[in-house]
């Protein structure tokens, strides 16, 4: 998908086309079922979307206009077209604000969150938040770090668990946010032999 014009609005004209001609019916009539209330969404799969950004010019004003529409393919290709050295640790407590669903999280935290300079801070100060969305976004960054093999000291260790225990033991937390700490955790096991034997004297004292 190429873009012939240079103004933001024919860009975004232009990707909005380009949605619905891939629009699939059937699946947008599913995600409004299952409670995605956007005001429109062209039921387009994530793969589908990845392609579409890999051919999008990655322009920190196109993101934020797309991040600005009721539309959920354009909140998800925000995350996936915005140059994480034009963003900082501000704007993405902005982001996580605005965020409604947990797909947004999911695809934002994959494509930009964990690539910030400040992912790690932000990680941390979310999942300590009392919001349910900062909660999600820290422990899907902190789960995608620890994937990629990031540690962190003993304090921020002992924080991580503290916060992980709590939420898992928590029976009002959201399936979401209880199911990202559960993840972060099993990625934080796999760092080595001391975090799986914490890890594992955690999850036995919660059964």
């Amino acid at each position: 998908m190429t873009m012939q014009s240079d103004t933001l609005s024919d860009r975004l004209r232009h990707i909005k086309l380009s949605l619905r001609g891939v629009m699939n019916g059937v699946t947008s009539a599913s995600m409004r079922q299952k409670g995605l209330n956007y005001k429109l969404i062209f039921g387009v799969e994530l793969p589908r979307l990845r392609e579409m950004a890999e051919e999008l010019p990655h322009d920190y004003d196109l993101a934020a206009a797309l991040w600005k529409e009721d539309i959920r393919e354009c909140r998800l290709l925000a995350g996936m077209l915005m140059p994480p050295e034009r963003f900082d640790g501000e704007l993405a407590d902005i982001w996580v604000e605005q965020m409604r669903f947990a797909e947004e999280a999911e695809c934002t935290v994959h494509h930009l969150f964990a690539r910030l300079p400040c992912a790690s801070a932000k990680a941390f100060e979310w999942i300590a938040a009392e919001g349910d969305m900062p909660r999600l976004c820290g422990y899907l960054l902190l789960g995608r770090l620890f994937s990629s093999g990031a540690r962190c000291g003993e304090r921020d260790a002992n924080e991580f668990l503290d916060q992980a225990r709590a939420t898992l033991s928590d029976p009002t937390a959201p399936h979401p946010v209880r199911l990202a700490a559960h993840r972060a955790l099993l990625h934080f096991m796999n760092l080595g032999e001391k975090e799986e034997a914490t890890g594992e004297a955690l999850l036995s004292a919660l059964e």
